[in-house]
């Protein structure tokens, strides 16, 4: 379940190494992950306190509209991730949208030191967060159709979109849900179903409602009938002003970004344990 915390765990791994270690070394790592995440990390023994780490992510964007540079408003919130540590490199290295120039001279020696580096192995959610923020702050709220808000399609991964819909007093993000194996679209369905009631009960009154219905609903009304072609039905959360305020905007973010990689790691793990249960009860 690496993909759905914010921290890169193995970035973390590597930029703990490289600050603990008293005597410096040449690193030049490649790591890859979810998907077509991919991080470089590079320190020089002739620069001990320095090392250079470079981001190559798929990029937030609208319908058919690919971005593969990032927004100046994005480089901005990176660099606020830790100023005394992290400086962006103009121009990143070959091959990549971000390159950080990190200090490690300049992270105190206490406990404080874990818990920047975190940060910075966070990059990659900052770097979607500040997204998703910039694209719905960008909506214009008087583009109306048929009385609902005109909904927004976000591209992460290409074959997975989903759309926001921008409302007064809400945002609705709705997931055409697509099952690759036919015999895993119960399991799923199963699942769907049980947020919808868990979400439903007094004890997560505060969580975002969820819905899921076998047809698209009114909110995607006029939208392609190739996008709105399922398997699994769609799945919808009301986003409320009190889901997204502070620092719960990132983790409000990260989650809709990673809610098919977890319907897929659910259904995975559900024909796991039947598997194993069926080979206890016969073998």
């Amino acid at each position: 379940m690496a993909f759905f915390e914010r921290a890169s765990p193995a970035l973390k791994h590597i930029l703990l190494q490289l600050y603990r270690d008293d005597k410096p070394f040449a690193v030049d790592h490649h790591l890859h992950e979810f998907g077509s995440l991919q991080y470089h990390i590079q320190s020089y023994a002739s620069e001990p306190h320095h090392a250079y780490l470079s981001v190559s992510t798929p990029l937030l964007s609208t319908g058919s509209s690919i971005l593969c540079e990032l927004p100046s408003s994005t480089m901005e919130t990176v660099t606020r991730i830790c100023p005394e540590v992290v400086e962006i490199v103009d121009p990143p290295r070959t091959g990549y949208q971000l390159t950080l120039k990190l200090s490690f001279a300049k992270i105190p020696r206490k406990k404080d030191a874990a818990k920047i580096i975190t940060e910075i192995a966070s990059v990659h959610t900052v770097i979607l967060s500040s997204q998703l923020r910039e694209l719905l702050e960008n909506v214009n709220d008087q583009e109306i159709t048929q009385g609902t808000y005109k909904p927004i399609k976000l591209v992460y991964h290409q074959r997975e979109p989903f759309y926001v819909v921008k409302q007064p007093e809400k945002l609705t993000a709705v997931f055409p849900i697509r099952i690759k194996e036919d015999s895993d679209v119960v399991i799923a369905k199963a699942f769907f179903q049980e947020l919808v009631d868990v979400g439903s009960s007094g004890r997560f009154a505060k969580a975002p409602a969820c819905y899921w219905s076998a047809i698209p609903p009114a909110e995607l009304r006029g939208e392609s009938m190739q996008d709105l072609s399922t398997n699994g039905g769609f799945v919808s959360f009301e986003i409320m002003a009190r889901h997204v305020e502070g620092k719960k905007l990132e983790k409000t973010v990260w989650n809709l970004l990673n809610f098919n990689a977890l319907v897929k790691y659910h259904v995975k793990c559900t024909k796991g344990f039947v598997q194993r249960r069926m080979r206890s009860r016969f073998g």
